[in-house]
């Protein structure tokens, strides 16, 4: 996630960053030039259409699609932000629970016993370290650190590895539990904590692999498309050539913000805007470090 400050109107006009829409729109911001300057050519040049050409009637038409067009991509950028939003809310919510567990276990367990503090020192960042690799479909080994009594090379890739990280963790609480470390109320107590990460774990799994309908996307593709396809012949007459830099920035406009809304609506990735997990993942080890 890229850091900037929303307040420097320059920067923020004058920066073009790698990850800009302008460079992924680039091939298409290039065939809508040739192709609205065909079009001004054709029609200014060969053509010669009269005042009362029926040309000018489609500038009406796309008064009234416009509406149509705004409503859709309000549509279209607000339900991928609240995906984006949601995302970064239970990254929240696992910080928050992972530092309240740790708090609990480090007045649960004694401080003789290094290794059972270590193992839960340990494990707990390893399970956000895991559940961030699990949400980008890879397995990193050297994100996890070894515990008393787990390695990481113990683990399968090709299941469900935040799951086995969660078992591990309930199996070392049920062993201070059956050795009498954990009582029945501290487990009323660590429950709360523990079960919630799970449930982030499918809060995450729902935004992961619930994308907006590819019917709706593609809808909306194709309707910026034929709208800016149309839009030189309805304003060729009255901007002339400088109908070539209109179309060239309102195609801009529109596509970018679905291209914005497609780089949102998964905010677990490595893109410029998705969720900075990785400093998240991190700042849970030193915490836990801490208090551990």
């Amino acid at each position: 996630m890229v850091e900037y400050n929303s307040k420097d109107w320059f920067k923020a006009v004058f920066r073009i960053h790698k990850a800009e829409t302008i460079h992924r729109l680039a091939p298409l911001l290039l065939g809508m030039t040739v192709y609205t300057t065909i079009v001004a050519v054709l029609v200014l040049e060969f053509w010669h259409p009269g005042p009362d050409s029926d040309l000018r009637s489609i500038a009406t038409a796309h008064s009234l699609l416009g509406f149509v067009m705004s409503l859709l991509l309000v549509f279209r950028t607000n339900s991928a932000y609240d995906r984006w939003w949601e995302g970064r809310k239970l990254w929240g919510s696992l910080v928050n629970n992972s530092r309240n567990l740790a708090i609990k276990l480090a007045h649960i367990i004694p401080n003789d016993q290094e290794d059972d503090r270590a193992f839960f020192r340990h494990m707990i960042p390893n399970y956000a370290f895991s559940l961030k690799n699990h949400l980008r479909g890879v397995f990193v080994a050297e994100d996890l650190k070894v515990a008393p009594g787990f390695n990481p090379a113990d683990l399968n890739p090709q299941q469900h590895v935040p799951n086995q990280m969660a078992m591990r963790i309930f199996s070392k609480m049920d062993e201070l539990y059956q050795k009498g470390v954990i009582r029945p109320e501290h487990l009323l107590v660590l429950n709360p904590e523990f079960q919630s990460f799970t449930d982030i774990l499918g809060g995450c799994e729902r935004i992961k692999k619930t994308p907006i309908p590819f019917s709706y996307s593609l809808f909306l593709k194709k309707f910026i498309s034929i709208y800016c396809l149309s839009l030189p012949f309805g304003y060729v007459l009255t901007l002339h050539y400088s109908v070539i830099p209109m179309v060239l920035f309102i195609f801009y406009v529109l596509s970018s913000l679905e291209e914005i809304a497609e780089e949102i609506e998964d905010p677990f990735g490595k893109d410029y805007n998705d969720l900075p997990t990785d400093d998240i993942s991190t700042g849970i080890r030193k915490a836990i470090g801490d208090l551990l």
